[in-house]
């Protein structure tokens, strides 16, 4: 018992030993070894495991970009195509990201989004895509609220042919959908306003082919807005956007020198009730690309993959606060962010309410920009081609969508504005309207989308064309009509918005409807709507929208002022009073 052991017998008892640790690991897995995510996902995969860390569930869609990305899905995109299959759900969210989105039951096919930047084409691609719509789809398009063209009715086993025929002539649809940075907004004017501070078309396409060449730019938590608006006389609604730049002049005394300079908002998502807000940040138009692509990666790391419903970035500035969320976007940069009290910075010049409708003299000396009319935003391919060939023949070659669901031709001389006028008639559209077709402005509808709860656009239509003979409208008057709370036709912002709902009738039947809202603005008058009439039947709605501006007209306080500034300085109730005492008013008419 007291002896030692001998130098052999330690040995065999460590080899005993070290037996016996390996027949007892025998049939046990090795403990996983966890390797830092790497490669241009990274960022978003690390995102999605400290969620997962911290005993939260991803949402599905953030499940099926893990387990395929989109982007490496396009050949089985094909393959699924070629059978007129319906897709799957997380093959319709894959597939977003090639700009098609499959809309049954609404109508069994696709729709296709593209990336126009600042929402110009050449002559040549609106007639190539009219083509394309001709040859694949329904044989129409749709301007969109972010200068964008929809093509819609594109059968299954014809989406791959469409959209690398508009890769063919030089439009993207990559990542127009899903959970990406959609199409790029700018000033319609840009570059050709006599009042613009800054022509936006610069930056607009720099930023584009940023998203385009930048992996990160994708597979965000949701949906992303970027605008520029480079203040002339088309507003581009920037503080509906996650950032807006607005242009705006520096004046002596401030920190910077004086000049022109992009000032940031941030934070705008006006289905949610909210518009992007200035942060007192004013940057060089140079630096607007890097400090976008820093703000998107803070909110990419940090915004919600688990609840879609919380997922946009607003919610991580309302539960951080803007200074916590700026700081950490300045250690991403590197570099501190300058401010200037607004103090310093001179009122931005007004915009036109009807500036994209009629004819409009350009900065150019004996040029002039036309803006033609829509009936809620849609083209036939045969009026496409013919526009193209008008902006061909008597313009500079460029179409310019805007985010009034309309476009312009640019580069008319003086001496052709009347074969302009003519050629635009000849095709069934216009160049002048009332001040409140001016402003119609709705989403699909339920002719093509299955959310929503209306037919939004044959219903404006019904409205815009009940007020015409019946109410004399001498201000500009905004209507927006939006299918569901998705809010892709912004009621919040509208003089008067209608969101669809379904209303009860009877015991157990509904039938579609709106919540009619009312005082809604943007830029210098930027407020949300407030609701007025709940549940209006969709066949009420004109008679409800006409007895708002009849009293309107009856009480404002002066020939000159808006239906917003009427709107808001009387409340709720009071409104609701005045509309009803002029209901009916128009019936013999």
């Amino acid at each position: 018992m007291g002896m030692e052991f001998t130098s052999d017998q330690k040995h065999w008892l460590d080899g005993f030993a070290s037996g016996l640790g390996a027949m007892r690991a025998i049939g046990r897995a090795p403990a996983p070894v966890q390797s830092e995510p790497t490669g241009p996902d990274a960022e978003q995969i690390k995102a999605q495991d400290r969620q997962v860390a911290a005993g939260k569930k991803l949402a599905d869609q953030e499940k099926w970009k893990r387990a395929e990305h989109p982007f490496e899905s396009f050949e089985r995109l094909k393959a699924v195509a070629l059978t007129g299959a319906r897709p799957k759900p997380e093959d319709n969210f894959r597939w977003r990201y090639h700009g098609l989105f499959y809309v049954g039951p609404a109508q069994d096919s696709y729709m296709c989004r593209m990336r126009v930047h600042n929402g110009i084409l050449k002559h040549w691609q609106f007639a190539a895509i009219a083509d394309l719509a001709d040859r694949d789809g329904g044989g129409y398009s749709h301007v969109t609220t972010r200068c964008n063209l929809q093509v819609r009715e594109i059968q299954p086993e014809r989406a791959p042919h469409f959209i690398e025929g508009l890769a063919d002539v030089g439009i993207v649809p990559r990542g127009a959908g899903s959970d990406n940075i959609r199409n790029v907004t700018g000033s319609a004017t840009a570059g050709i306003d006599p009042g613009e501070l800054l022509d936006t078309r610069p930056h607009a396409k720099d930023w584009h082919h940023h998203i385009l060449n930048t992996r990160a730019m994708y597979n965000l938590p949701r949906k992303f807005n970027v605008s520029f608006d480079g203040a002339g006389k088309i507003a581009t609604l920037e503080d509906t956007n996650d950032i807006g730049f607005q242009a705006v002049e520096v004046m002596d005394g401030a920190p910077v020198p004086a000049g022109v300079y992009y000032r940031l908002a941030i934070g705008g998502i006006s289905g949610h009730k909210d518009l992007a807000r200035d942060t007192g940040v004013v940057l060089p138009p140079g630096d607007c690309i890097k400090i976008a692509d820093a703000i998107i990666r803070v909110w990419s790391e940090h915004g919600d993959r688990t609840n879609r419903n919380h997922a946009r970035m607003k919610y991580v500035l309302d539960a951080w606060g803007f200074d916590k969320f700026l700081s950490l976007v300045e250690e991403k940069l590197g570099e501190t962010l300058t401010r200037v009290d607004a103090a310093h910075v001179a009122p931005r010049p007004a915009y036109d309410r009807l500036g994209h409708i009629g004819v409009h003299p350009q900065r150019q000396a004996g040029l002039n920009y036309v803006g033609v009319v829509l009936e809620a935003g849609r083209l036939s391919t045969d009026q496409m081609r013919a526009v193209a060939e008008i902006s061909r023949r008597y313009g500079d070659g460029d179409i310019r969508l805007t985010v009034w669901q309309n476009f312009l031709i640019s580069g008319v001389t003086d001496a052709d504005v009347p074969a302009v006028r003519a050629a635009i008639e000849a095709i069934g559209l216009d160049t002048e309207a009332s001040t409140i077709r001016a402003g119609l402005v709705a989403c699909t509808g339920s002719f093509g989308c299955k959310f929503a709860n209306a037919d939004t656009k044959r219903n404006g239509n019904e409205i815009v064309s009940h007020i015409e003979p019946r109410v004399p409208m001498d201000q500009p008057i905004n209507v927006h009509l939006t299918g569901c709370p998705n809010s892709c036709a912004q009621h919040y912002i509208g003089d008067i918005g209608l969101i669809g709902v379904k209303v009860p009738v009877g015991d157990d039947d509904t039938v579609p409807g709106y919540n009619i809202h009312v005082g809604g603005g943007w830029g210098t008058e930027a407020s949300i709507a407030k609701s007025i009439f709940p549940d209006t039947r969709a066949e009420d709605a004109p008679a409800r929208v006409e007895s708002l501006l009849r009293a309107y007209l009856a009480h404002r306080a002066a020939p000159t002022e808006s239906f917003h500034s009427f709107a808001n300085r009387h409340q709720v109730e009071a409104l609701k009073s005045l509309a009803q005492s002029h209901a009916g008013e128009g019936a013999a008419a």
